[in-house]
């Protein structure tokens, strides 16, 4: 069901280490990223997350951590239904694909989720491209930034060649198209809260 599973990647995010550092996931969230959300909220905006990841294994966790609330979240999915278990109504997660919110796919899930175009994005892979230029195309006013993992001593350095992530075109049209490129290492003092 869909409350086990959220009980499932609730468990996941509280006990889950990374294998190379030994530190809770939760402790290697972005200290930038989490600076300029604060900031964005202090200044009236809403703030979403659209990730290519899983809705349903985003939303439990995404409050507690980045300060955005569930329906604040735009994921990849799968087919849910209902159905009634012992008199009670429950929704199932089905073993089928229903959306893959990623490279051509973020915009629409904007579409479907806010309903308006946003005035502001931010990525770190070809993933992100497509929602980077629907952000920042027509006449009004509009900010992209693409994140640049270059520091391999404080996180991992990857881009063109990479198997998860990969940063190619992304790179390649950042400048034409007015998309602010941030070096990790270069431009981040801290990388995560603990630095």
């Amino acid at each position: 069901t869909t409350s086990e599973f959220e009980e499932i990647a609730r468990e996941w995010i509280q006990t889950a280490r990374n294998p190379e550092t030994g530190l809770l996931f939760t402790e290697m969230v972005y200290q930038p990223m989490l600076e300029l959300l604060d900031y964005l909220r202090e200044n009236d905006f809403e703030t979403w997350i659209v990730s290519g990841g899983g809705i349903d294994f985003l939303r439990p966790w995404s409050a507690e951590i980045y300060g955005i609330p569930p329906q604040q979240v735009i994921g990849s999915s799968v087919r849910t239904s209902f159905a009634e278990e012992d008199g009670e109504p429950i929704l199932l997660r089905e073993a089928e694909i229903d959306f893959v919110n990623d490279k051509e796919g973020k915009p629409v899930g904007i579409q479907r989720h806010i309903g308006k175009k946003p005035i502001f994005a931010s990525g770190n892979s070809d993933g992100d491209f497509q929602m980077l230029q629907y952000t920042t195309s027509g006449d009004s006013p509009s900010f992209g930034i693409l994140l640049h993992h270059t520091d391999a001593e404080r996180e991992w350095a990857y881009d063109r060649n990479s198997e998860v992530g990969k940063l190619d075109r992304g790179l390649d049209e950042a400048g034409e198209r007015g998309w602010m490129v941030i070096d990790m290492a270069e431009d981040w003092n801290t990388v995560f809260p603990r630095d």
